[in-house]
């Protein structure tokens, strides 16, 4: 069986059967109970178009289900309704689905499950032990996540804007149970790249591309994290590289700037690093005073920060701290490392300490502290001498 392709068709038929008149959550399980019939017959019985049987099969599953549930009245009603045998339709709902997904209404959390579900394709158990949870959880989640929007038209999706920045949080999952979300969420803005030609989903590829491609990097042995100025560069991936590169300069010749372009750019350049001291940290900074005059974002000044330090000196990095909301996850760990350059080992030791105890993950957890205990280590040396 080719799940690639079962993955790709899922959107489609699910959107022919919205336009048919079903609603959102009964065409999603149609179609579900569709790809089951699938696995057991297409080994034996592979069909000649893949998406037309889909459909049908989908359909008539739909169509069972209204009868079981309706008026006699209404069960006739539906059968009359249903449409000739023959090719499924061309029109591709991917698009209206993407937004249907992401729609306002929906927690960030449950967008995420339900696009992974409606358009990814992937079962509530991949996507559960993707995500480390029970599989009744998830399914709680999705459920919850279509009851709310059911009823709600197709024609008041969520925005662009939405639909990226589920993306990007799919991206941001990493890796879990046998589903590679990184790999997963690179799929989904390909096909969104092809369906809408928005230099800002292109800018979204690049960005995920560009990252990708540090991914071997960026952990050592046992799952400790490796910093990106200590990181192997000849295990990064050259071809991921210059896609990302390529469809970033297509990107921006448009002349639409948008954040995920900026935040790519800064991407791109670290990438074009052939080592750590050779990255071009001025052009950084100016690529962050773009992506804040576009965000505004807390998080991006802090960003914004390490940058200057490492552009003009950590003095000059912590005065751009200025303002910073101390609050701010990693604000701690930013403010110990411009410390620690600038000579103040004794603060920076402290900060570490406290970043590890507010830390998020287990790996950063133990990165920061065993950063902490090495700048404890500089107090104690004679010289105390700098990294």
């Amino acid at each position: 069986m080719n799940e690639s392709l079962l993955r790709e068709l899922v959107p489609a038929v699910i959107g022919v059967l919205v336009r048919r008149g079903a609603d959102f959550a009964s065409a999603e399980d149609a179609v579900q109970e569709a790809l089951i019939r699938a696995l057991d017959t297409w080994p034996g019985d592979p069909p000649r178009d893949p998406r037309a049987w889909l459909v049908a099969a989908a359909w008539r599953r739909f169509l069972d289900a209204a009868r079981a549930e309706a008026s006699r009245r209404g069960r006739e009603l539906t059968v009359e309704a249903e449409p000739p045998a023959g090719p499924a339709p061309a029109a591709d709902d991917t698009l209206r689905l993407y937004f249907l997904c992401a729609h306002p209404a929906l927690p960030q959390s449950s967008a995420v499950a339900l696009t992974l579900r409606a358009v990814g394709g992937l079962t509530t158990r991949q996507i559960a032990a993707a995500h480390l949870v029970p599989e009744a959880t998830m399914a709680q989640r999705i459920s919850r996540a279509k009851r709310r929007i059911a009823g709600l038209p197709l024609d008041r999706p969520g925005d662009l804007g939405t639909v990226l920045r589920v993306l990007y949080l799919v991206f941001n999952e990493g890796y879990g149970g046998d589903v590679d979300l990184a790999a997963e969420a690179i799929r989904l803005v390909r096909q969104l790249v092809t369906l809408t030609g928005e230099p800002e989903v292109a800018g979204l590829l690049a960005l995920m591309l560009l990252h990708h491609a540090r991914r071997a990097s960026r952990t050592g042995p046992g799952g400790r994290l490796v910093p990106l100025a200590e990181q192997d560069r000849s295990r990064w991936d050259t071809r991921l590289i210059a896609e990302g590169v390529a469809i970033l300069q297509a990107a921006l010749a448009r002349d639409r700037l948008g954040e995920y372009q900026a935040q790519a750019a800064i991407a791109a350049l670290h990438a074009d690093a052939r080592s750590a001291c050779e990255t071009d940290w001025v052009q950084i900074v100016e690529w962050y005073d773009e992506l804040l005059l576009l965000t505004g974002s807390p998080v991006v000044r802090l960003n914004r920060a390490v940058a200057v330090g490492e552009a003009d000196g950590p003095h000059a990095g912590l005065a751009a701290l200025t303002g910073v909301d101390p609050g701010l996850p990693r604000y701690a760990a930013v403010r110990a490392y411009l410390l620690e350059r600038a000579g103040d080992l004794t603060q920076a030791a402290e900060l570490y300490a406290e970043a590890a105890r507010a830390a998020t993950s287990v790996p950063e957890r133990d990165h920061l502290t065993r950063e902490a205990a090495r700048v404890r280590q500089l107090l104690r040396r004679p010289d105390r001498g700098l990294r």
